[in-house]
């Protein structure tokens, strides 16, 4: 028996240049596609960068301080959050805030659901309804308010005192007097924030099974019974997602207010943000106003990360 020949393996020849530099070229193409999402990204990230983030740790900094402009700030440490815990006029101000912010979130949350049923459809002419009704939203806040503060006139012959005139009610002062200011400012917002929630609620509408409707007009169920067993479950999402925005944007009222009152009459409307903004740039107290700056920051985080542990909890 003979043994087998074992033949040595092939010779290999080094693989040209040119093959060599074409697989690098081809390794590293990845990592260059990858790259232009963030060129795409840099200019609005820059933008962050310099106008929110800077000016946010800044504000952290200068909360801290009693700032004197050409004579050098002083370390206080937290004195400023001390200062504005302890006023009266701050524990007004959250208070009126409080109070316009969950006003103007459950009214827009009811009127917005209002609408989304009423507008619920494909027919061409439910387009040019819904984008009529959500021109309050694309629309600056400061015209809005300017808007409205004209139809506010308290005179007989303002818009609104000539419908209530019409209607066989005497005129109203609306933003004169300190026991109507807040709820004048209060409809002001929920006729802003109402169409915003309702082409949320209309996106939770279109993805409600339609023969469970089919099915319940069968067996004879109510609307009401049909709006809180199959509507109201399905837009639990979207409901979730326009509370969570009304808990951020209820907290940072400032525009309408101080378009149409300014804090008045009295500080009857004066809230958070324009509290801050009177303190910061007519007194220039702006380490007292960065303290409240930065404990409305803590309350809207802490409110938001509130409403979605809730939200799993329900979820769960």
């Amino acid at each position: 028996m003979t043994a087998p020949v074992l033949e040595p393996p092939p010779r290999l020849s080094p693989a040209p240049p040119g093959k060599g530099r074409g697989r690098g070229l081809r390794l590293s193409r990845p990592s260059r596609r990858s790259l232009i999402p963030w060129l795409f990204l840099a200019p609005g990230l820059l933008l962050a960068l310099v106008f929110k983030f800077i000016p946010m740790f800044e504000g952290i900094r200068l909360s801290l301080y009693e700032v004197q402009p050409f004579l050098g700030n002083e370390w206080v440490g937290l004195e400023n959050y001390t200062t504005v815990l302890q006023d009266d006029r701050w524990r007004e101000a959250m208070g009126h805030t409080l109070l316009l912010g969950g006003g103007q979130a459950f009214g827009a949350l009811v009127v917005g659901f209002l609408l989304a049923l009423l507008l619920e459809g494909q027919s061409r002419s439910l387009w040019l309804v819904r984008t009529a009704v959500f021109l309050p939203v694309v629309t600056a806040i400061a015209v809005v308010g300017e808007v409205w503060r004209l139809l506010y006139t308290p005179t007989p012959d303002g818009f609104a005192n000539s419908v209530l005139g019409f209607l066989g009610l005497g005129p109203l002062p609306f933003l004169s007097s300190p026991d109507s200011a807040l709820w004048s400012v209060m409809t002001v917002g929920v006729w802003i924030g109402a169409p915003y929630n309702m082409v949320i609620i209309l996106a939770g509408l279109s993805g409600v099974d339609r023969t469970l409707y089919e099915a319940a007009a069968v067996d004879g169920v109510s609307l009401w019974q049909r709006l809180r067993h199959i509507t109201l479950p399905a837009l639990r999402p979207a409901i979730t997602i326009v509370l969570t925005l009304a808990a951020i944007r209820s907290l940072r009222i400032f525009t309408e207010v101080y378009v149409l009152t300014g804090g008045g009459p009295a500080g009857s409307t004066e809230v958070w943000m324009t509290r801050v903004f009177s303190l910061g740039f007519t007194r220039n107290d702006i380490g007292v106003a960065s303290a409240a700056s930065m404990l409305l920051l803590a309350v809207t985080l802490l409110l938001t990360v509130a409403v979605q542990y809730f939200r799993r909890r329900a979820e769960r």
